[in-house]
């Protein structure tokens, strides 16, 4: 008689055992991991591969273009920057995935408080070894087909407890979709205004390279006449040189501006888009409302700080799930059943009524520890929730104080450009008549470029600070609109 497990039998499923329990060396004939700590993974083909089509769909899903976007992405406005990246940004399509899949789990739990309702099949051949032939054959067929019904009578507030932690999941991914939605808003107009920042300040600095031209032709025509020496043209030279250093710097960072906004859009870098050159008048506005007001209403309003409530009443509904489960459970069920089979006296219906009722006893106090850990879980989201409060706070007092300070540069850059412009008008047009040196000049010249980009860069940071203070503030639109009260600045007050 041959045992039904050998020795040999016993060392082969050892060796087997313990080449499972060892780390692959190669995938698919490529390295599993890299040849040492210090060295990089050679990689493998699969690991970097592409979406397939059902992934890539799903990666995409929700994305949107607006009607009419397409036909003018060389000429986009900020309305239409806006509506590109709500539609096309990854982040919204993130946060939406999620409060879907919350409403999906809310519905799971509200399906608890139904009766479930299940049918089985069980059967087969069987060969009894001692039957009674005159009463039952020894070989024999028989298929059993049962439906079942089973309901939670009563818990204890388990699957109450389960159903409201769901619904504050679900209301807190809602509002971390709105908190998200604000945020992609807020990052397409600061990209938005800083690629208009950056390509104000290129076009400035051109028109600083051809005052440089002027000013060198100028210097050369006075020394050819013998009215100025040759230190004038060198550093009308070096003047010149800085200016054309500076203009592609500013080429360089308006490049780097425009990756920014394809990021917010939702595009690659290289695609072909452009924004229409925006050089209206700064409408020079003061918040009217008071910081205290904005604070209170960001701290009530704000979508992550209401995520963050949401979150702690969830909390507060695990601790009741937790201590549903050290009270008893009572439970109904009702079956029945149709056997089939090739002996008549093996078939025929089958009735049951059940009433059962569990009552958890000890499990090593495992129960009292979860309770006791989701207390503390509990505590830990409402101290998080009181700290997305103080944050607010903070965020709203910050940029408050920021878009006051915005306002008053932009009043105090126009009067500096005024005022630089003038001076060097003054200084081209003495150096021409003879009486002024070209130091002068050159020192109006530098003067100017800078007030040049002080009021460039003091109006866009205007509309920026204005953006961040309606996000934090919680008043942010779809659309970009600030749903503040702004009233007309007086020029050097500080309000």
């Amino acid at each position: 008689m041959t045992a039904p497990f050998s020795y040999r039998t016993l060392c082969l499923a050892a060796l087997c055992a313990a080449a499972a329990c060892t780390p692959p060396h190669r995938v698919a004939g490529h390295a599993a991991n890299a040849p040492s700590p210090g060295a990089p993974w050679p990689g493998n083909p699969r690991a970097g591969a592409p979406f397939d089509s059902t992934t890539a769909r799903l990666a995409r899903r929700g994305s949107t273009i607006p009607e009419g976007a397409a036909s003018h992405m060389t000429s986009l406005a900020l309305p239409d920057v806006i509506d590109l990246a709500l539609g096309n940004n990854p982040a919204t399509r993130i946060s939406w995935a999620q409060s879907r899949a919350a409403a999906a789990a809310y519905a799971s739990s509200r399906g608890r408080w139904l009766p479930s309702l299940q049918v089985d099949a069980t059967g087969g051949p069987s060969k009894a070894i001692s039957a009674n032939p005159a009463r039952l054959p020894a070989e024999r067929s028989v298929l059993t087909t049962t439906v079942s019904l089973q309901y939670l009578l009563f818990d204890f507030g388990a699957r109450g407890g389960t159903m409201a932690a769901s619904r504050e999941a679900l209301f807190a991914s809602d509002l971390t979709h709105n908190s998200t939605v604000q945020g992609v808003v807020l990052q397409a107009e600061n990209a938005y205004f800083g690629f208009q920042a950056a390509r104000g300040l290129r076009e400035a600095s051109l028109q600083t390279v051809r005052t440089a031209q002027t000013n060198l032709a100028a210097a050369e025509r006075r020394h050819d006449v013998g009215l100025a020496t040759i230190a004038d043209v060198l550093q009308a030279r070096t003047a010149l040189a800085q200016s054309q250093l500076a203009s592609q710097s500013a080429e360089g960072s308006e490049q780097a501006a425009r990756a920014q906004l394809a990021l917010a859009l939702g595009v690659p870098a290289n695609a072909r888009f452009d924004v229409m050159p925006d050089t209206g008048a700064t409408p020079i506005a003061a918040i009217a409302e008071n910081v205290d007001s904005l604070i209170a209403r960001a701290v009530i309003g704000r979508p992550d700080v209401m995520a963050a409530r949401a979150t702690a009443r969830q909390g507060q509904q695990q601790v009741r799930v937790a201590q549903s489960a050290m009270l008893p459970s009572f439970t109904m069920g009702a079956s029945s059943g149709q056997a089939t089979s090739n002996n008549t006296n093996l078939e025929g219906k089958t009735y049951a009524l059940t009433f059962g009722v569990s009552v958890p006893l000890f499990n090593g106090f495992a129960r009292e520890s979860d309770v006791a850990a989701a207390r503390e879980n509990a505590a830990a989201a409402a101290a998080r929730a009181d700290q997305a409060g103080l944050n607010v706070a903070a965020q709203v007092w910050t940029s408050y104080w920021a878009l006051q300070t915005a306002t008053q540069r932009v009043s105090t850059a126009g009067e500096l450009l005024a005022s630089a412009t003038r001076s060097e008008e003054v200084a081209r047009g003495r150096y021409a008549e003879g009486v002024g040196s070209i130091l002068d000049l050159l020192t109006a010249q530098s003067a100017l470029a800078d007030a040049r980009a002080q009021s460039i860069q003091s109006r866009w940071t205007w509309f920026s600070a204005l953006a961040q203070l309606s996000r934090d503030a919680g008043v942010l639109g779809t659309h970009g609109e600030s749903n503040l009260t702004l009233t007309p600045a007086t020029p050097g007050s500080n309000r």
